[in-house]
């Protein structure tokens, strides 16, 4: 775990650095297409509970309706936001939240202030481990609004059947995990491979 933790602030801080152009390349784009604020910031649950600031690049109108469950389609969602939203572009500021200690690179995403805090029993050794920037529940749901949007009842399918399938897996993940785990969920998360991906949800005995 000193390893993760050691690893998560280097990759942050090179992250940042290298990736600085694009983030200047994006707020030029965003004053000119979303005039407004650039950054998202939200409350999100992280390691043991605690309750820290996320931020993203803005995806949405401002003062839109504050549902947790976001559905491709959505009028709330910008044309410009859903281009950031369907290549992850608008995860990269939560380098910053690396940077500093809220995150790491991989682990169970952070939830909203309802989700995450109200697990119960064995579920809450998710909250043992910081929240990531992406992790396995993450690249199985890679198109989780796509699924969602095919459902009459989106937020009621994400909570019945999407979010008890995430804490599944997550508390996989956690009982699984290794540096080595981490590096190929870092790697599949760039250059996908479904059959690499599967794999390794049969090694951690996902079914």
């Amino acid at each position: 775990m000193v390893l993760k933790e050691i690893f998560d602030r280097i990759a942050a801080f090179i992250g940042l650095i290298l990736l600085l152009p694009a983030f200047i390349f994006i707020m030029v784009l965003m004053k000119i297409k979303m005039p407004g604020k650039i950054i998202f910031k939200q409350k999100r649950i992280g390691l043991n509970g605690r309750c820290f600031t996320m931020y993203k690049f803005r995806t949405m109108v401002e003062n839109h309706s504050n549902s947790p469950v976001s559905v491709k389609g959505q009028p709330r969602i910008t044309p410009l936001g859903a281009v950031l939203r369907k290549y992850k572009i608008d995860e990269l500021p939560e380098l910053y939240n690396v940077l500093i200690g809220d995150m790491s690179i991989v682990g169970p995403r952070p939830d909203v202030p309802g989700y995450a805090d109200e697990l119960k029993g064995d579920d809450r050794i998710i909250l043992t481990f910081k929240p990531g920037i992406t992790g396995l529940a993450s690249l199985k749901y890679v198109n989780e609004e796509d699924f969602l949007s095919a459902h009459n009842n989106p937020e009621l399918h994400n909570d019945t059947i999407i979010y008890p399938d995430k804490v599944k897996i997550n508390k996989l993940y956690i009982k699984n995990w290794s540096f080595m785990l981490d590096i190929k969920i870092i790697f599949l998360t760039i250059f996908r491979n479904d059959s690499k991906i599967n794999e390794i949800f049969k090694t951690i005995g996902y079914s």
